[in-house]
């Protein structure tokens, strides 16, 4: 599979013009052969733009916006994951992502589990205990959301469940660069499965995005790696790398799951 990542700045509240966006990404990443287009958490409305406005924007999954995705997916033949604020059916707010196939149609939906600090929390409401792994184009895949990938036991569940490669949308921001640096490589390697992060460049109010978005692989290599400026990354994931991999490192396989079970 060949794999887009797009990294650029917010467009905070313009959901027309990010979506005009996608189609050109979306056009760009058919053109250059991949199969699937990943975006940044939020990437419809913005991520730092405030309760008022995130009750304003936010859709159901199958809303306006999403139809939108899916007429641009089908055109362009290109699966596409992109981050939104979704309105659940009994009225709560959260950080979203998902995942439409080339075919038009959806997925997975994913709401972010972990919220980071009091600017998630007064915007949304925490994602319930729901870690789907799908498949697509003969690949398992999971999706988490930013703060999601800073809490290893995540990873590892996807992991368990099958998924060879983990897309996680970001809104990641200065001075936490460790994490794009370190910490998304060793959830890679540790899993032995791919792994897409998603950031953002550029400013939004007073968050400094710190970019280096990243496609990794199952060794914890890096296969593209994006500076501190809008970009279109491209990698191609080979199904034998995940195998050979978790020959080499059996931690899945190893695993004490009675140990890590939790206590009552």
């Amino acid at each position: 599979m060949r794999i887009a990542l797009f990294q650029g700045a917010p467009r905070p509240l313009d959901v027309p013009g990010n979506l005009e966006r996608l189609q050109h990404q979306a056009q760009l990443a058919a053109a250059r052969g991949a199969q699937l287009l990943v975006c940044p958490e939020m990437y419809l409305s913005g991520y730092n733009i405030g309760a008022e406005a995130v009750q304003r924007l936010a859709e159901p999954e199958d809303g306006p916006s999403a139809m939108a995705v899916v007429e641009i997916a089908q055109a362009q033949r290109i699966a596409i994951v992109y981050g939104y604020p979704e309105r659940a059916e009994d009225g709560s707010i959260h950080n979203s992502v998902q995942l439409i196939d080339a075919h038009g149609r959806s997925l997975c939906n994913y709401r972010k589990t972990h919220l980071y600090g009091e600017l998630d929390r007064s915007m949304f409401s925490p994602g319930a205990n729901h870690f789907p792994v799908v498949e697509l184009d003969g690949w398992k895949l999971g999706l988490l959301i930013c703060y999601d990938i800073e809490f290893p036991e995540n990873a590892r569940r996807l992991a368990l469940e099958g998924a060879e490669l983990i897309l996680v949308p970001t809104a990641n921001m200065t001075p936490y660069d460790f994490v794009c640096q370190v910490t998304v490589r060793s959830r890679a390697q540790e899993n032995q499965c791919y792994l897409v992060y998603a950031n953002y460049c550029g400013a939004e109010a007073e968050i400094q995005y710190c970019g280096q978005s990243s496609i990794i692989g199952p060794d914890g290599s890096l296969l593209a790696m994006a500076g501190r400026e809008e970009c279109q990354l491209l990698a191609d994931l080979e199904h034998e790398r995940v195998v050979k991999g978790r020959e080499a490192f059996p931690y899945l396989a190893d695993l004490r799951r009675d140990l890590h079970r939790s206590q009552d």
